[in-house]
């Protein structure tokens, strides 16, 4: 096997980094990343389809794909256990040279077996802690894979895996920032609502707080909408916060 030249490389990262930079959030970053693969790793005779899945803890699973076939193949590997799951639990690439040959996974293979796909190589992308992911090869022709493939796949995965690490971190990041400001935005929306108990009420924070509190539980409402619905009740217009965007 040749590998990627430094130049070759150089470029490949950079385009990675631009995936990173140029994607609204992890879906998209991961749509553009399967199809550069697909069109990065296809032989000029023997083009390959390429799909993408992220596990990652609380979120359901996130998949991406070069075509519908793929796409579809990556359905099915979620519903049954497979090549993909078995590369990302083990961290090593697994081959399926041949469907009509394949007698691991037996439930995966009588379902995939539809597509007229015939060899897949599901490699693990290296991510952190829960998180899991693989990136998954699929070919319509039988033992389409040798083993120099293989070790450019994987070679493949190892600069893919950086750039995938960066956008979990950036969407992490970004879910933090959207946790907090709806944490603000729902705590600056009952102290108005305390606020306006005060006012009408004639007592202190700790009592009006306590009636807020007491009416959410008896009339089973979240303490923010109930909050919500007394600001709107006193107010004459839209209720804004300085941590909406």
């Amino acid at each position: 096997m040749v590998n990627p030249r430094p130049e070759q490389e150089a470029l490949q990262n950079g385009y990675f980094l631009d995936l990173v930079l140029g994607s609204e959030d992890v879906e998209a970053f991961l749509g553009e990343l399967a199809a550069f693969s697909a069109e990065s790793l296809s032989h000029p005779e023997a083009p390959v389809f390429c799909g993408i899945t992220v596990l990652r803890r609380k979120k359901s699973a996130t998949a991406a794909s070069s075509d519908d076939r793929a796409r579809a193949m990556d359905e099915l590997q979620n519903d049954f256990d497979g090549p993909c799951l078995t590369a990302m639990d083990k961290l090593t690439p697994v081959m399926l040279p041949d469907l009509l040959r394949e007698h691991r996974w037996p439930g995966y293979v009588k379902a995939a077996s539809h597509q007229g796909l015939r060899s897949i190589l599901s490699v693990p992308l290296l991510v952190e802690g829960d998180t899991r992911a693989a990136l998954n090869l699929y070919s319509e022709q039988p033992d389409a894979f040798s083993g120099d493939d293989v070790e450019r796949a994987e070679v493949f995965a190892s600069h893919a895996s950086k750039s995938l690490r960066l956008a979990l971190k950036i969407a992490q990041l970004s879910d933090a920032r959207n946790d907090l400001a709806a944490a603000m935005q729902s705590r600056t929306v009952i102290d108005l609502a305390v606020g306006a108990i005060m006012a009408q009420n004639h007592c202190s924070q700790d009592e009006a707080f306590t009636i807020l509190r007491t009416a959410s539980s008896n009339r089973n409402i979240k303490l923010r909408h109930l909050a919500k619905s007394i600001i709107s009740a006193v107010s004459s217009g839209k209720i804004t916060t300085h941590f909406e965007e």
